[in-house]
C-alpha cells in the first residue's frame, strides 16, 4: 500500500510478501462516567513475525496518546528495517486524530528491534523507559565491545522513570513499577485499570518471561509478578507478546484474576525459591530469541543504529562464541 510504499522511497526495502497478519483489538471500559477520566482506552497490535503487541493507550476525553514498544520489522537475512507494522499504528493515530505525548518501552526488548523513533518523528512525543536502563546498557556495551562514546546512562531517550513516579496521558495518571527479573529494567506502567507489563508476564497458558539474560533474577521476577498480582482483580494486564501455543488465537490481554487463578508458572511455585528453580531449570534449555543480536544493539541506543562507519554505513556485531 501507500504506507508501505513511501518506506521504500526512504531506502527502507521490505521482504517478500508474506502471510504477514497485523491483528487489532479495542479494549474500553467506559464504567461509570467519572471512570472516564481514570481509565484507558486502548487499541492492540499483533505482529506475528516476533509475536509482538503494540498499544495505543488513549485518554477518551482528550485524544492524548501512548505508544507502547512499537516494534521496527526486520529482516535478518538481509539485514534490512523497514517500517510495515509501526506504519500501521502511525496510520490508526492519524486516522483517529490523536496527539501522541508519550512513546514508552517497557524494557530493552531482545526479540524485535524498537520503532520508537519512527513513531516519534512522525508523530511526536517524549521516548521513555525504566531508570534502570544503564544496567543493560552497561552489560551489553561490553557484550558488543560498543564505541567508548556510547554513554551508559540511559540519556538516548527523553526521559528515565523512577519506580512509583507519576505522569499524565491527557488526564490519564499513569504509575510506573519497576518490575526487574527478565531484565534489571523492566517497569510496568499502570495506567487507571490498565497495566502494561512488558515481559514479566505472558497469558496463562504460557506463564512468565526467562531470566536468564544479564541482569535477569528470576527471584526478583517472581517479586515483581507480586507487586502486579497486588493490583485488582479486575485490572486489565496488556501483553507484550504472545506465542499462541497449541495454535490457539492470540491473546493481547488478560486480567489480574485470570494470572492468580491459572498462571502455568505460579500455580504449583508457593514462594520465590520454587519459582526460581523452576524458572532457572526451564531457561538452561532454552535458545536465544532469533531476533536478539541485533535487537539489544539497537534498542539499547533507544532504538538508533550504531555510528555509522568510514563508508558511510551502519554495522551490528554478532560476538562469536558468547551468549
Amino acid at each position: 500500500g501507500g504506507l508501505a510504499a513511501r518506506s521504500c522511497g526512504r531506502g527502507f526495502l521490505p521482504p517478500k510478501k508474506t502471510d504477514k497478519y497485523t491483528g487489532r483489538l479495542e479494549n474500553n471500559r467506559a464504567g461509570n462516567p467519572g471512570s472516564m477520566t481514570r481509565n484507558p482506552k486502548v487499541i492492540s497490535f499483533f505482529d506475528d513475525r516476533t509475536f509482538t503487541i503494540t498499544h495505543i493507550v488513549m485518554c477518551p476525553e482528550t485524544g492524548a496518546t501512548a505508544v507502547i514498544d512499537p516494534v521496527l520489522d526486520y529482516d535478518a537475512a538481509a539485514g534490512r528495517t523497514y517500517r510495515e507494522s509501526a506504519e500501521v499504528v502511525v496510520n490508526q493515530i492519524g486516522q483517529d486524530d490523536l496527539t501522541v505525548e508519550w512513546v514508552l518501552e517497557t524494557h530493552v526488548h531482545a526479540d524485535h528491534l524498537t520503532a520508537a523513533p519512527f513513531v516519534k518523528d512522525s508523530l511526536g512525543g517524549r521516548l521513555g523507559i525504566g531508570g534502570k536502563v544503564g544496567l543493560v546498557q552497561s552489560a551489553f556495551k561490553k557484550i558488543f565491545n560498543a564505541e567508548d562514546s556510547f554513554a551508559t546512562d540511559g540519556s538516548q531517550f527523553d526521559h528515565l522513570f523512577a519506580d512509583g513516579e507519576e505522569f499524565k496521558i491527557g488526564n490519564l495518571t499513569a504509575r510506573v513499577m519497576h518490575t526487574p527479573g527478565h531484565t534489571p529494567a523492566c517497569v510496568t506502567y499502570v495506567i487507571g485499570d490498565a497495566a502494561f507489563v512488558g515481559d514479566t508476564l505472558f497469558a496463562p497458558d504460557y506463564g512468565t518471561a526467562r531470566c536468564d539474560f544479564p541482569g535477569g533474577d528470576a527471584h526478583q521476577l517472581y517479586n515483581s509478578i507480586q507487586k502486579i498480582l497486588a493490583l485488582p482483580d479486575d485490572t486489565r494486564i496488556f501483553l507484550c507478546h504472545d506465542y499462541m501455543p497449541g495454535g490457539r488465537d492470540v491473546i493481547m490481554h488478560t486480567t489480574v484474576a485470570a494470572q492468580k487463578a491459572g498462571n502455568v508458572h505460579l500455580k504449583d511455585c508457593k514462594d520465590a525459591d520454587a519459582f526460581a528453580a523452576m524458572r532457572n531449570g526451564r531457561d538452561a534449555k532454552l535458545n536465544m530469541p532469533a531476533l536478539i543480536i541485533p535487537s539489544v544493539q539497537v534498542n539499547m541506543r533507544g532504538g538508533a543504529l550504531p555510528p555509522a562507519e568510514s563508508n558511510g554505513v551502519s554495522y551490528l556485531k554478532t560476538p562469536v562464541n558468547l551468549l
